[in-house]
Protein backbone atom coordinates (compact mmCIF):
# COMPACT_ATOMS: atom_id res chain seq x y z
CA UNK A 1 0.00 0.00 0.00
CA UNK A 2 1.34 3.45 -0.93
CA UNK A 3 1.93 5.96 1.76
CA UNK A 4 -0.81 8.01 0.56
CA UNK A 5 -2.86 4.91 1.10
CA UNK A 6 -1.77 4.42 4.40
CA UNK A 7 -2.51 8.17 4.80
CA UNK A 8 -5.99 8.12 3.30
CA UNK A 9 -6.72 4.45 5.48
CA UNK A 10 -6.42 6.38 8.78
CA UNK A 11 -8.55 9.10 8.11
CA UNK A 12 -11.06 6.89 6.87
CA UNK A 13 -11.05 5.10 10.54
CA UNK A 14 -13.11 6.44 12.81
CA UNK A 15 -11.22 5.07 16.06
CA UNK A 16 -8.21 6.34 14.77
CA UNK A 17 -9.68 9.89 14.71
CA UNK A 18 -11.33 8.95 18.71
CA UNK A 19 -8.21 7.80 19.80
CA UNK A 20 -5.96 10.70 18.60
CA UNK A 21 -6.17 12.62 22.31
CA UNK A 22 -3.43 11.87 24.58
CA UNK A 23 -6.17 12.76 27.45
CA UNK A 24 -8.46 9.92 26.39
CA UNK A 25 -6.09 6.90 27.03
CA UNK A 26 -7.37 3.55 28.23
CA UNK A 27 -5.74 4.30 31.76
CA UNK A 28 -6.99 7.81 32.35
CA UNK A 29 -10.75 6.71 30.87
CA UNK A 30 -10.66 3.65 33.50
CA UNK A 31 -9.50 6.15 35.99
CA UNK A 32 -12.16 8.21 35.29
CA UNK A 33 -14.92 6.20 35.01
CA UNK A 34 -13.93 4.75 38.67
CA UNK A 35 -13.72 7.99 39.98
CA UNK A 36 -16.99 9.28 38.65
CA UNK A 37 -19.03 6.37 39.71
CA UNK A 38 -17.67 6.50 43.14
CA UNK A 39 -18.20 10.65 42.86
CA UNK A 40 -22.14 9.64 41.72
CA UNK A 41 -22.72 7.20 44.71
CA UNK A 42 -21.38 9.59 47.59
CA UNK A 43 -23.40 12.09 45.69
CA UNK A 44 -26.75 10.10 45.93
CA UNK A 45 -25.69 9.31 49.91
CA UNK A 46 -25.05 13.19 50.44
CA UNK A 47 -28.22 14.60 48.58
CA UNK A 48 -30.38 12.11 50.42
CA UNK A 49 -29.25 13.63 53.70
CA UNK A 50 -29.75 17.22 53.22
CA UNK A 51 -33.68 18.71 54.02
CA UNK A 52 -35.36 19.59 56.92
CA UNK A 53 -35.33 16.11 58.90
CA UNK A 54 -31.73 15.17 59.74
CA UNK A 55 -30.04 12.22 58.16
CA UNK A 56 -26.77 11.36 58.02
CA UNK A 57 -24.80 9.34 55.53
CA UNK A 58 -24.80 6.43 57.86
CA UNK A 59 -28.24 6.05 58.37
CA UNK A 60 -28.80 6.05 54.59
CA UNK A 61 -26.36 3.03 54.07
CA UNK A 62 -28.19 1.22 56.79
CA UNK A 63 -31.43 1.40 55.51
CA UNK A 64 -30.43 0.70 51.93
CA UNK A 65 -28.66 -2.37 53.48
CA UNK A 66 -31.97 -2.85 55.61
CA UNK A 67 -34.33 -2.68 52.66
CA UNK A 68 -31.77 -5.10 50.28
CA UNK A 69 -31.90 -7.86 53.19
CA UNK A 70 -28.50 -6.93 54.36
CA UNK A 71 -28.92 -5.90 58.14
CA UNK A 72 -31.39 -5.01 60.28
CA UNK A 73 -31.94 -1.35 60.65
CA UNK A 74 -32.67 0.57 63.88
CA UNK A 75 -33.72 3.63 62.29
CA UNK A 76 -37.71 4.86 63.55
CA UNK A 77 -40.55 4.13 60.96
CA UNK A 78 -40.58 7.73 59.87
CA UNK A 79 -36.97 8.16 59.28
CA UNK A 80 -36.67 4.62 57.31
CA UNK A 81 -39.79 5.82 55.55
CA UNK A 82 -38.42 9.71 54.57
CA UNK A 83 -35.36 7.86 53.05
CA UNK A 84 -36.50 5.00 51.27
CA UNK A 85 -40.12 5.85 50.17
CA UNK A 86 -38.92 9.68 49.69
CA UNK A 87 -35.89 10.56 49.01
CA UNK A 88 -34.06 7.94 47.71
CA UNK A 89 -36.02 7.22 44.35
CA UNK A 90 -36.55 10.73 44.18
CA UNK A 91 -32.15 10.98 44.08
CA UNK A 92 -31.81 8.10 42.05
CA UNK A 93 -34.68 9.02 39.36
CA UNK A 94 -32.36 12.12 39.57
CA UNK A 95 -29.64 10.74 38.46
CA UNK A 96 -31.16 8.48 35.85
CA UNK A 97 -32.95 11.19 34.11
CA UNK A 98 -29.39 13.50 33.87
CA UNK A 99 -27.58 10.07 32.46
CA UNK A 100 -30.64 9.52 30.13
CA UNK A 101 -30.41 13.54 29.17
CA UNK A 102 -27.01 13.51 28.52
CA UNK A 103 -26.46 10.47 26.68
CA UNK A 104 -29.63 11.22 24.50
CA UNK A 105 -27.72 14.76 23.58
CA UNK A 106 -24.53 12.89 22.68
CA UNK A 107 -26.16 10.51 20.17
CA UNK A 108 -28.31 13.20 18.32
CA UNK A 109 -25.18 15.73 18.31
CA UNK A 110 -23.00 13.00 16.79
CA UNK A 111 -25.78 11.71 14.45
CA UNK A 112 -27.21 14.99 13.22
CA UNK A 113 -23.90 16.73 13.35
CA UNK A 114 -24.87 19.63 15.02
CA UNK A 115 -23.89 20.52 18.48
CA UNK A 116 -26.67 23.12 19.59
CA UNK A 117 -28.84 19.38 19.18
CA UNK A 118 -30.37 18.15 22.62
CA UNK A 119 -32.95 15.59 23.58
CA UNK A 120 -35.89 17.84 22.64
CA UNK A 121 -34.76 18.84 19.47
CA UNK A 122 -37.73 16.54 17.84
CA UNK A 123 -40.56 17.77 19.43
CA UNK A 124 -40.71 14.68 22.08
CA UNK A 125 -40.95 17.43 25.15
CA UNK A 126 -43.86 19.33 23.47
CA UNK A 127 -45.46 16.05 22.56
CA UNK A 128 -45.14 15.22 26.42
CA UNK A 129 -46.44 18.58 27.18
CA UNK A 130 -49.33 18.16 25.26
CA UNK A 131 -50.45 14.45 26.38
CA UNK A 132 -50.04 15.15 29.89
CA UNK A 133 -52.20 18.25 29.94
CA UNK A 134 -54.95 16.38 27.63
CA UNK A 135 -54.94 14.01 30.67
CA UNK A 136 -55.04 16.49 33.23
CA UNK A 137 -57.28 19.21 31.75
CA UNK A 138 -59.41 17.77 29.57
CA UNK A 139 -59.52 14.71 31.69
CA UNK A 140 -59.12 12.24 28.64
CA UNK A 141 -59.25 8.60 29.92
CA UNK A 142 -61.70 9.10 32.35
CA UNK A 143 -58.79 8.57 35.37
CA UNK A 144 -57.89 5.27 34.16
CA UNK A 145 -54.79 7.43 32.31
CA UNK A 146 -52.18 8.70 34.58
CA UNK A 147 -50.10 12.16 33.69
CA UNK A 148 -47.12 10.26 33.17
CA UNK A 149 -49.06 7.42 30.23
CA UNK A 150 -50.63 10.66 28.84
CA UNK A 151 -47.21 12.30 28.28
CA UNK A 152 -45.32 8.97 27.25
CA UNK A 153 -48.12 8.21 24.40
CA UNK A 154 -47.89 12.26 23.49
CA UNK A 155 -44.49 11.86 23.01
CA UNK A 156 -44.80 9.01 20.77
CA UNK A 157 -47.27 10.67 18.87
CA UNK A 158 -45.02 13.93 18.37
CA UNK A 159 -41.71 11.59 17.40
CA UNK A 160 -44.00 9.64 14.82
CA UNK A 161 -45.10 12.82 13.33
CA UNK A 162 -41.23 14.05 13.01
CA UNK A 163 -40.27 10.53 11.06
CA UNK A 164 -43.48 11.27 9.12
CA UNK A 165 -42.52 14.72 8.27
CA UNK A 166 -38.98 14.03 7.69
CA UNK A 167 -39.29 11.48 5.78
CA UNK A 168 -41.96 12.92 3.60
CA UNK A 169 -39.43 15.89 2.82
CA UNK A 170 -36.39 13.60 1.71
CA UNK A 171 -34.83 12.40 5.14
CA UNK A 172 -31.83 14.18 5.56
CA UNK A 173 -29.99 15.68 8.39
CA UNK A 174 -31.51 18.84 8.57
CA UNK A 175 -34.88 18.07 7.53
CA UNK A 176 -34.85 15.80 10.25
CA UNK A 177 -34.18 19.02 12.62
CA UNK A 178 -36.60 20.99 11.38
CA UNK A 179 -39.69 18.58 11.24
CA UNK A 180 -38.00 18.47 15.03
CA UNK A 181 -38.88 22.41 15.13
CA UNK A 182 -42.31 21.93 13.25
CA UNK A 183 -43.79 19.86 15.49
CA UNK A 184 -42.58 21.39 18.75
CA UNK A 185 -44.42 24.55 17.21
CA UNK A 186 -47.35 22.85 16.51
CA UNK A 187 -47.25 21.05 19.70
CA UNK A 188 -46.44 23.50 21.91
CA UNK A 189 -49.37 25.31 20.41
CA UNK A 190 -51.73 22.95 20.99
CA UNK A 191 -50.62 22.89 24.88
CA UNK A 192 -50.71 26.66 25.41
CA UNK A 193 -54.43 26.31 23.68
CA UNK A 194 -55.17 23.26 25.98
CA UNK A 195 -54.49 25.42 29.36
CA UNK A 196 -55.85 28.74 27.96
CA UNK A 197 -59.08 27.65 27.05
CA UNK A 198 -59.80 24.48 29.64
CA UNK A 199 -58.15 24.66 32.53
CA UNK A 200 -58.92 26.50 35.98
CA UNK A 201 -56.18 28.31 37.92
CA UNK A 202 -55.24 25.57 40.19
CA UNK A 203 -54.46 23.07 37.06
CA UNK A 204 -52.70 25.67 35.02
CA UNK A 205 -50.06 26.46 38.01
CA UNK A 206 -49.98 22.32 38.38
CA UNK A 207 -49.17 21.97 34.64
CA UNK A 208 -46.63 24.69 34.26
CA UNK A 209 -45.19 23.17 37.26
CA UNK A 210 -44.65 19.94 35.93
CA UNK A 211 -43.80 21.55 32.54
CA UNK A 212 -40.93 22.84 34.01
CA UNK A 213 -39.27 19.71 35.42
CA UNK A 214 -40.42 18.28 38.80
CA UNK A 215 -39.28 15.15 40.43
CA UNK A 216 -41.26 15.90 43.70
CA UNK A 217 -43.86 12.96 44.25
CA UNK A 218 -41.89 10.20 42.30
CA UNK A 219 -41.72 6.66 43.40
CA UNK A 220 -39.72 3.63 42.62
CA UNK A 221 -42.00 2.41 40.27
CA UNK A 222 -41.03 5.46 37.83
CA UNK A 223 -37.48 4.71 39.26
CA UNK A 224 -37.34 1.14 37.79
CA UNK A 225 -38.98 1.95 34.78
CA UNK A 226 -37.04 4.96 33.69
CA UNK A 227 -33.77 2.73 34.75
CA UNK A 228 -34.64 -0.19 32.50
CA UNK A 229 -35.32 2.09 29.95
CA UNK A 230 -32.01 3.94 30.26
CA UNK A 231 -30.61 0.17 30.35
CA UNK A 232 -31.81 -0.95 27.12
CA UNK A 233 -30.84 2.47 25.36
CA UNK A 234 -27.65 2.67 26.67
CA UNK A 235 -26.73 -0.67 25.54
CA UNK A 236 -27.96 -0.12 22.13
CA UNK A 237 -26.16 3.27 21.44
CA UNK A 238 -22.77 1.60 22.72
CA UNK A 239 -23.03 -1.23 20.37
CA UNK A 240 -23.43 1.74 17.84
CA UNK A 241 -20.40 3.77 18.98
CA UNK A 242 -17.98 2.96 16.15
CA UNK A 243 -21.19 3.75 13.85
CA UNK A 244 -21.23 7.28 15.93
CA UNK A 245 -17.74 7.94 15.57
CA UNK A 246 -18.10 7.16 11.07
CA UNK A 247 -20.91 9.97 11.17
CA UNK A 248 -18.42 12.63 12.37
CA UNK A 249 -17.52 12.28 8.81
CA UNK A 250 -20.46 13.08 7.55
CA UNK A 251 -23.16 10.62 5.83
CA UNK A 252 -21.51 9.89 2.68
CA UNK A 253 -18.09 9.42 4.07
CA UNK A 254 -20.04 6.84 6.74
CA UNK A 255 -21.72 5.45 4.21
CA UNK A 256 -18.59 4.90 1.92
CA UNK A 257 -17.35 3.01 5.46
CA UNK A 258 -20.17 0.87 5.22
CA UNK A 259 -22.56 2.15 7.43
CA UNK A 260 -26.00 1.78 7.04
CA UNK A 261 -27.11 5.62 7.36
CA UNK A 262 -30.72 5.08 7.36
CA UNK A 263 -31.12 2.15 9.13
CA UNK A 264 -28.53 3.76 11.43
CA UNK A 265 -30.16 7.21 11.93
CA UNK A 266 -33.97 5.31 12.60
CA UNK A 267 -32.85 3.02 15.19
CA UNK A 268 -30.64 5.93 16.91
CA UNK A 269 -33.35 8.14 16.71
CA UNK A 270 -36.28 5.99 18.18
CA UNK A 271 -33.76 5.13 20.80
CA UNK A 272 -33.71 8.58 21.91
CA UNK A 273 -36.68 9.08 21.25
CA UNK A 274 -38.48 6.40 23.68
CA UNK A 275 -35.41 6.85 26.22
CA UNK A 276 -36.43 10.92 26.18
CA UNK A 277 -40.57 9.94 26.24
CA UNK A 278 -39.87 7.88 29.37
CA UNK A 279 -37.71 10.52 30.93
CA UNK A 280 -40.12 13.20 30.19
CA UNK A 281 -43.01 11.64 31.10
CA UNK A 282 -41.79 10.92 34.74
CA UNK A 283 -40.13 14.08 35.33
CA UNK A 284 -41.22 16.39 32.87
CA UNK A 285 -39.22 18.89 30.22
CA UNK A 286 -35.48 19.38 31.59
CA UNK A 287 -33.82 21.40 29.91
CA UNK A 288 -29.68 22.18 29.04
CA UNK A 289 -28.73 18.32 30.67
CA UNK A 290 -28.58 17.12 27.11
CA UNK A 291 -27.07 20.01 25.35
CA UNK A 292 -24.33 21.30 27.30
CA UNK A 293 -22.74 17.95 29.30
CA UNK A 294 -21.88 16.42 25.85
CA UNK A 295 -19.81 19.14 25.24
CA UNK A 296 -18.03 19.04 28.70
CA UNK A 297 -17.62 15.41 28.56
CA UNK A 298 -16.05 15.20 25.18
CA UNK A 299 -13.26 17.89 26.67
CA UNK A 300 -12.13 14.75 28.95
CA UNK A 301 -12.56 12.20 26.56
CA UNK A 302 -12.16 13.01 23.02
CA UNK A 303 -15.24 11.90 20.77
CA UNK A 304 -14.39 8.19 20.68
CA UNK A 305 -18.10 7.57 21.81
CA UNK A 306 -17.51 3.71 23.85
CA UNK A 307 -15.37 6.20 26.08
CA UNK A 308 -17.47 9.81 25.61
CA UNK A 309 -21.00 7.73 26.31
CA UNK A 310 -20.56 5.91 29.99
CA UNK A 311 -18.39 9.45 31.06
CA UNK A 312 -21.45 11.65 29.43
CA UNK A 313 -23.84 9.17 31.17
CA UNK A 314 -21.88 9.87 35.35
CA UNK A 315 -21.23 13.54 34.54
CA UNK A 316 -25.43 14.24 33.63
CA UNK A 317 -26.36 11.83 36.93
CA UNK A 318 -24.17 13.48 38.91
CA UNK A 319 -24.79 16.72 37.79
CA UNK A 320 -28.96 16.36 38.40
CA UNK A 321 -28.66 14.99 41.84
CA UNK A 322 -26.94 17.79 42.94
CA UNK A 323 -29.03 20.33 40.76
CA UNK A 324 -32.52 18.56 42.29
CA UNK A 325 -31.05 19.25 46.00
CA UNK A 326 -30.38 22.79 45.22
CA UNK A 327 -34.11 23.02 43.61
CA UNK A 328 -35.61 21.65 46.83
CA UNK A 329 -33.58 23.18 49.62
CA UNK A 330 -32.75 26.59 48.06
CA UNK A 331 -36.20 28.32 48.93
CA UNK A 332 -37.54 25.73 51.26
CA UNK A 333 -40.33 25.19 51.95
CA UNK A 334 -41.36 26.34 48.14
CA UNK A 335 -40.00 23.92 45.64
CA UNK A 336 -38.22 25.29 42.32
CA UNK A 337 -38.66 23.62 39.12
CA UNK A 338 -36.06 21.57 38.12
CA UNK A 339 -35.52 22.93 34.75
CA UNK A 340 -35.70 26.66 35.81
CA UNK A 341 -32.03 25.50 37.91
CA UNK A 342 -31.04 23.72 34.86
CA UNK A 343 -31.52 26.54 32.33
CA UNK A 344 -29.93 29.16 35.27
CA UNK A 345 -26.76 26.68 35.64
CA UNK A 346 -27.11 25.52 31.31
CA UNK A 347 -27.00 29.11 29.83
CA UNK A 348 -24.07 30.84 31.38
CA UNK A 349 -22.01 27.29 30.68
CA UNK A 350 -23.32 27.02 26.68
CA UNK A 351 -22.22 30.52 26.62
CA UNK A 352 -19.22 29.02 27.55
CA UNK A 353 -19.01 26.59 25.55
CA UNK A 354 -19.95 28.52 22.54
CA UNK A 355 -16.65 31.09 23.16
CA UNK A 356 -14.21 27.84 23.83
CA UNK A 357 -15.39 26.62 20.52
CA UNK A 358 -15.09 30.22 18.49
CA UNK A 359 -11.45 30.61 19.92
CA UNK A 360 -10.25 26.94 18.68
CA UNK A 361 -12.10 27.49 14.91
Amino acid sequence: MSTGSRTAAKVADPSAVAARPARAGAPFVVLLWSSGLLLLLASVAVAVTIGPARISVPDVWSTVAAHLGLVASDLSPIRDGIIWNLRMPRTLLAAVCGAGLAVCGTVMQSLLRNPLADPFVLGVSSGASTGAVVVVVLGVGGGAVSLSSGAFVGALLSFALVLLLSHTLGGSTDRVVLSGVAAMQLFSALTSFVVMTSADAEQTRGVLFWLLGSLSGVGWSEVALCSAVLAVCLVICLAHARTLDAFAFGQDAAAALGVNVARTRIVLLCTTALLTAALVSAAGAIGFVGLVLPHAARALTGSGHRRLLPVTALAGAIFLVWVDTLARTVLDPQEVPVGVVTALIGVPAFVLVLYRTRSTS
